[in-house]
């Protein structure tokens, strides 16, 4: 592991000397790719250098502790070394961490699929507030949101809706999120006051560029129509809306959001790469059994992933046994610490992964 990290850190300092030759600034693509990398290894090289100088003060404390004679300064020199002790641990284990592989995917926009499932309105009703949730999370993050899809149920309820979270890390922070959410209330329309149980489904996927996915357009066939619902006044008389159906495997991705019939198929294209992606990925996932079992499930659309109660005020995340009494919050967008749970639990998995390979 420290051998890794010398190079690291000497690859580090020679990319940022690299950064200031002339030769270099005047290649812009060298440039931007010399500065991703830079950022890339700038914590791990910072990391490294706050453990560095840790062992440096324990080294210096324990000749303190040798040649000082003066009780209060060895006092001192002690407190020093405890502390350096503990330095060193806590960095290590953060080192550890971040030497983990990273998923290529992590910074990525991501593109969400919310549908309706047990429970009938109530579930559609439940999907239009998850979807509300997404949004104000994305709005704390800083991330634009655009809908691509929606199909209402008339009274506020989504039966489906598709929309695109652009924002660096988008990935990284949302990838938790798939699988089944399950809802226990009363509904409005329940005259009896008996909780029922709805669920809904969230898919999240990685917007898939070009290079990473490579769609043939012949296999794609597009239809244009007149959109419906509510859109101002040119959406319902032009035919702007999109209906692109993928013929190898049947999907269908319907977009009427945008006025323009291009921004509308460019949506919808975006949306396709990222299901083909996905499902190159669940396919590769699947091969790797294993090592999916010892993760935080991150992609199984049919694995109950949460439940959200709402006489109790409570959510509970089922993979990692987690529940919050603060449900207003967390349907206010309030998900940091599902999220960072989440995180810790999948990290703690690869890393008792990796020590066990190392034995």
């Amino acid at each position: 592991m420290f051998d890794k990290l010398e190079d690291i850190l000497a690859r580090y300092e020679a990319v940022l000397e690299m950064l200031s030759e002339p030769d270099v600034l005047n290649d812009q693509e060298r440039y931007t790719q010399l500065m991703k990398e830079q950022s890339e290894l700038l914590p791990i090289a910072e990391k490294y250098r706050e453990y560095l100088a840790a062992k440096q003060a324990i080294e210096d404390s324990l000749l303190m502790l040798e040649e000082e004679k003066d009780e209060e300064l060895r006092e001192l020199a002690k407190e020093e070394l405890n502390d350096s002790k503990t330095a060193v641990e806590n960095i290590e284990q953060e080192l550890k961490i971040l030497l983990l592989p990273k998923d290529p995917n992590d910074e990525k926009n991501v593109v969400v699929e919310l549908r309706a499932g047990a429970g009938g309105d109530e579930s559609a009703l439940f999907a239009a507030e998850v979807f509300r949730m997404y949004q104000k999370y994305a709005d704390k993050m800083h991330w634009k949101t655009e809908l691509i899809s929606l199909n209402e149920n008339g009274i506020g309820g989504f039966k489906e809706c598709s929309f695109m979270i652009n924002g660096k890390g988008a990935f990284s922070r949302l990838k938790y999120e798939s699988g089944v959410h399950r809802v226990q209330r009363v509904p409005e329309t329940e005259s009896g006051g008996r909780i029922h149980t709805s669920t809904m489904t969230v898919a999240i996927m990685p917007e898939a560029e070009e290079v990473d996915f490579e769609l043939d357009m012949n296999d794609c066939k597009f239809d244009v129509f007149r959109a419906s619902g509510n859109g101002g006044q040119c959406v319902n008389t032009t035919d702007s809306a999109v209906r692109l159906t993928h013929i190898p495997t049947g999907i269908v991705i319907s977009c009427q959001d945008e006025k323009s019939q291009l921004k509308n198929k460019d949506k919808a294209l975006k949306v396709l790469r990222a299901k083909l992606y996905d499902l190159e990925l669940q396919k590769a996932h699947d091969e790797e059994a294993e090592l999916r079992r010892s993760q935080v499930g991150t992609g199984d659309r049919s694995e109950k992933i949460r439940t959200y109660n709402f006489p109790q005020g409570r959510v509970t995340d089922h993979r990692i046994k987690l529940t919050l009494h603060r449900l207003d919050q967390v349907m206010n967008g309030d998900l940091d610490e599902i999220i960072d749970s989440l995180t810790a639990a999948d990290q703690a998995a690869k890393l008792a992964k990796m020590n066990e390979g190392a034995d």
